[in-house]
């Protein structure tokens, strides 16, 4: 990916951001979401694990067909990776990237913990900031990302 398609992919995401904020957001909305996403997921013909947390509780996780064990461990480092720098775990490994590095060089994070790969998104409701996450693992990172940004913007379309 060249520097241009890399900044544009980054301000792309930073708009998605911007753009996918809740009014609110509980148990039943986490629910209503996790929903969403498995039934995207299906029609997408997606072998994805679905995990949706606030704070760090789980509130939703679902594993279609063709996943495994393995998705689960993407997801914890994924979902850690939003949780310590508050942005979509894709936007944080294209950052890194910009600066012409990669998170596992420059962040000096475990990568048995912290993975900047795509797939998972803050959940920010509105007045508040962020207060979760919305994660999947089982395509390819872009895919991944793109699967929960469409599944977000479902589920605020329907509220």
């Amino acid at each position: 990916m060249s520097p241009e398609e890399i900044t544009e992919l980054i301000r792309r995401i930073e708009d998605e951001e911007r753009r996918l904020v809740l009014p609110g957001f509980d148990n039943e909305d986490a629910w209503r979401l996790g929903g969403a996403l498995v039934e995207l997921a299906r029609e997408w013909g997606a072998p994805v694990t679905v995990d949706i947390r606030r704070g760090t509780q789980q509130l939703f996780h679902y594993a279609l067909p063709g996943t495994c064990a393995d998705n689960d461990a993407w997801l914890r480092r994924k979902t850690r990776t939003v949780e310590r720098y508050g942005h979509a775990s894709y936007l944080v490994g294209l950052r890194f990237a910009a600066q012409g590095t990669t998170f596992e060089e420059k962040s000096r994070l475990d990568p048995d913990t912290y993975a900047a790969h795509g797939g998972a998104f803050p959940l920010t409701v509105a007045g508040v900031g962020v207060v979760g996450t919305v994660a999947v693992s089982g395509l390819p990172q872009a895919e991944d990302h793109r699967l929960v940004v469409a599944a977000l913007e479902r589920h605020l379309a329907a509220r």
